[in-house]
């Protein structure tokens, strides 16, 4: 996950490479280390390098890895011509590399030649079965085929393998909810927590599922996970604050307000929906009539 100091270093360093304050080598580097897609900066700026050979000179063995970097993002932009040309240079350059080979396997897929692609794909699997990125490439293709239930037996499959996996985990969560699968998404990011217990995202996820789900006890499960979504973001998340504030009224209609746990937790709800009005009456007054009205409906204003 990038940080805020990355992402502004890396957004500084962008801004002064695209205005001609040199520095592109350094940006690609950046991009790399940080694994994100900036795939058409990539692309420009890696292309005037590699076009440049006095430029291209100066990078050692770091030249194969920028015809690398190129050609990835060559095929994100769909400029196959370019992709295929770097891939060649790699090829004639690593004859007998595997790591080529899946290169030029994504090439296919970029091609929309899905068969070929995964009869390389699974080639590679047979020599190595625990080849993370062959297994992540078969995930994408069935995703970009539309083949959604493949792509979750694909991540299951893979999940029993590498389970520590969070991004892989989260994943399989997004496309369970686009599916309206709330049981399932509920395990996903049950499986989240336990690995990582203070990412706030998680939590407010996993509530927002129970909250889907409905029913008392999922109701009540939710409105915890908001309120830690609370704690972990120190009061300062719009979207828990609300949660809060619904899965209140939601269990307050389920139990006839007689709860007692109800009763002893309207301070907490209370503040929440002041919370709210601060946060409103700072960043967006002109909204404030319309959340006081919606708060009101949920008998949680003071």
């Amino acid at each position: 996950m990038v940080t805020k100091t990355e992402e502004t270093q890396l957004n500084r360093l962008e801004s002064q490479v695209d205005n001609g304050g040199g520095g592109a080598w350094e940006y690609l580097c950046l991009v790399r280390k940080l694994k994100v897609r900036r795939s058409e900066k990539v692309l420009k700026h890696g292309l005037s390098i590699l076009n440049d050979p006095k430029q291209r000179s100066t990078l050692g063995h770091d030249e194969w890895t920028l015809y690398e970097q190129v050609a990835v993002a060559a095929m994100d932009c769909q400029c196959l011509d370019v992709a295929k040309d770097c891939t060649k240079v790699l090829r004639k350059k690593f004859p007998e590399s595997k790591r080529i080979g899946r290169l030029e396997a994504m090439l296919l897929e970029a091609k929309g030649s899905w068969e070929l692609a995964e009869k390389a794909y699974t080639s590679f699997l047979e020599d190595n079965p625990h080849d993370q990125t062959i297994h992540k490439r078969r995930v994408a293709m069935a995703k970009a085929q539309g083949n959604i239930s493949v792509a979750i037996e694909l991540l299951n499959k893979y999940l029993e393998i590498f389970m520590a996996d969070h991004d892989a985990w989260r994943e399989l969560a997004e496309i369970y909810v686009s599916l309206q699968m709330y049981k399932q998404a509920a395990f996903c990011y049950e499986e989240l927590m336990l690995s990582q217990p203070t990412v706030p995202l998680y939590h407010l996820a996993y509530a927002d599922v129970l909250y889907t789900l409905g029913g008392l006890e999922n109701l009540q499960t939710a409105k915890k996970y908001y309120a830690s979504t609370i704690d972990l973001t120190g009061g300062k998340n719009t979207r828990a604050l609300f949660g809060l504030c619904l899965c209140t009224s939601a269990i307050a209609q389920l139990t006839k307000g007689k709860s007692k746990e109800e009763k002893e937790g309207s301070q907490l709800q209370s503040l929440a929906a002041k919370v709210l009005e601060k946060d409103y009456k700072q960043r967006a007054p002109d909204k404030l009539p319309q959340l006081t009205t919606a708060l009101k409906s949920l008998t949680l204003t003071s």
